[in-house]
């Protein structure tokens, strides 16, 4: 268990040194079992790691919880030097990271290193944005008293991470994780584990406390329902299905939360859109990662005088992709990751097809490329909102179409979703996008741009009583999520209001 691939063992050795779990600063891979991470654009096993227990996730947690106090005391600005420091370490060995991201995970290299980016800077921001956290310091109802607000940690937090985005999504809550002197237990998807085993030895290496950030490596129903249910763990921070997070709720009832779910997102596209431009963020939202995106472009929902036309644009675009090894240079997509999206995403293009949708391109695997995991980028029209794919999350490179006879159908289909996390409008009348973006249900909702658009800073997650999850990351809310408001009032009875 703690060797690599010899086929790749020459060119990753920095980072894949130790292949194993990482706990009170120190690496360890001793588990009665493991499993195997492969490469899902070749089906090479990469890596075997292991499988850790329940006693395993344990001793993690424990030594977070015997990091936490000394943790937390530590100034503001040690914490926010440390992830500066933590960010210029992976942008040191970014391309390193990238590979492995990209061969495990097979999204384009490219695409991997724009997400080896975004995890430093959101390192970057955390140490920025907790230096300037701020309570407040107002009067109180009593003459003579004064009211203090200060930001708290919460203690040891339980972090889940998925296989999609498996080395950005991790740093959203790690980072502002730390800033704010929380301490972690990280489990990622066992998918692309390897990946989080090559993270976390940069991160070791940049001289982190022992105990602060802990990973353990294994099964969500093992590891990550031991993390989540225990009582020595104070608050949770999961990315992933909604069917997981509804069960995170339940086991770790009485936590605080942010749960970042899945999305069936609209693409509107009125009349008076730029149809090239609309097309393109279409695209660009079904077909990046693979389609493997929350926020990813869900459905198409146009108006039905420009609906033909829109589809000939997007038609062209899903065939100008290069699919193929995403370690290939020029390669826009690669493989979906694992064999249980591949087989949703077929299913979903499959019953649309049988219920009426015209597939216009792809619509079939693509096994000549080297494994059944890659998927032709894909275009239906004549799609029914009723349609499976038009109500769930299908995670795949499909773009359906829906049209729709104006603005006030297309509303109501829109909002006629049990998800609510990202939504963009198509319109030259900005004052008419505006509009239509109050009358929305979802946290996000973009004007002219893709539904996968955001900014690293901004508030990210679903809108309330959906399927889409609870709380916000990014930016200040990430560091108002992960720690917690106290309130000290404080008597100056010798003192009038005024301090004299």
């Amino acid at each position: 268990m703690d060797k690599i691939n010899s086929n790749i063992s020459a060119d990753l050795p920095p980072i894949t040194e130790h292949v194993g779990n990482f706990i009170s600063g120190a690496w360890e891979n001793a588990e009665a079992e493991s499993f195997e991470v492969i490469n899902p654009a070749t089906k090479e096993v990469l890596a075997a790691l292991p499988k850790s227990s329940r006693e395993t996730a344990r001793r993690a947690i424990d030594a977070a919880v015997a990091a936490q106090n000394s943790w937390a005391k530590t100034s503001v600005w040690e914490r926010a030097n440390l992830c500066a420091a933590l960010g210029k370490a992976i942008e040191a060995r970014g391309s390193e990271l990238a590979r492995v991201l990209s061969m495990e995970q097979g999204k384009p290299i490219a695409e991997a290193e724009g997400e080896v980016g975004a995890a430093a800077h959101g390192f970057h921001m955390a140490a920025e944005m907790v230096r300037y956290a701020t309570g407040e310091f107002v009067g109180g109802a009593t003459e003579g008293r004064q009211v203090i607000t200060r930001r708290f940690p919460r203690g040891v937090y339980a972090v889940i991470t998925p296989w999609n985005y498996p080395v950005n999504i991790p740093i959203e809550y790690i980072a502002p994780g730390l800033a704010t002197g929380n301490t972690i237990v990280w489990t990622p998807a066992p998918t692309t584990s390897l990946v989080a085993v090559a993270l976390m030895r940069i991160l070791a290496d940049a001289g982190m406390p022992a105990g602060i950030l802990n990973l353990v490596l294994g099964e969500g129903a093992v590891v990550g329902d031991e993390i989540v249910s225990s009582p020595k763990t104070n608050a949770i921070g999961f990315t992933g299905s909604t069917a997981t997070g509804h069960r995170i709720a339940v086991q770790g009832a009485g936590k605080p939360m942010v749960l970042e779910l899945g999305g069936n997102g609209p693409l509107i596209v009125r009349r008076d859109a730029d149809l090239r431009r609309a097309a393109e963020a279409a695209a660009f939202g079904a077909f990046s990662n693979c389609g493997q995106i929350c926020a990813a472009t869900g459905r198409v929902l146009a108006d039905a005088e420009i609906a033909e036309a829109l589809a000939k644009e997007i038609v062209g675009i899903a065939e100008g992709q290069r699919v193929g090894n995403p370690m290939h240079q020029g390669i826009t997509m690669g493989p979906l990751n694992n064999a249980n999206v591949a087989r949703k995403v077929a299913e979903h293009v499959e019953n649309a097809i049988k219920n009426g949708a015209k597939c216009l391109t792809g619509g079939r695997s693509m096994p000549e490329l080297g494994s059944d995991l890659f998927y032709a980028p894909t275009v239906l029209s004549n799609v029914a909102s009723w349609m499976k794919i038009a109500r769930e999350e299908t995670f795949g490179p499909v773009v359906p179409i829906i049209a729709l006879s104006g603005d006030d159908e297309i509303l109501r289909v829109a909002n006629d979703t049990e998800y609510g996390l990202s939504m963009a409008i198509f319109t030259s009348d900005i004052e008419r996008g505006l509009a239509m973006s109050s009358e929305l249900s979802a946290g996000i909702v973009n004007i002219n741009e893709s539904t996968v658009y955001w900014e690293t800073h901004m508030a990210f997650g679903g809108s309330s009583g959906t399927k889409s999850g609870l709380g916000r990351i990014g930016g200040r809310h990430a560091i108002e999520a992960m720690s917690e408001v106290r309130s000290v009032s404080i008597p100056f009875p010798k003192y009038n209001a005024t301090g004299r």
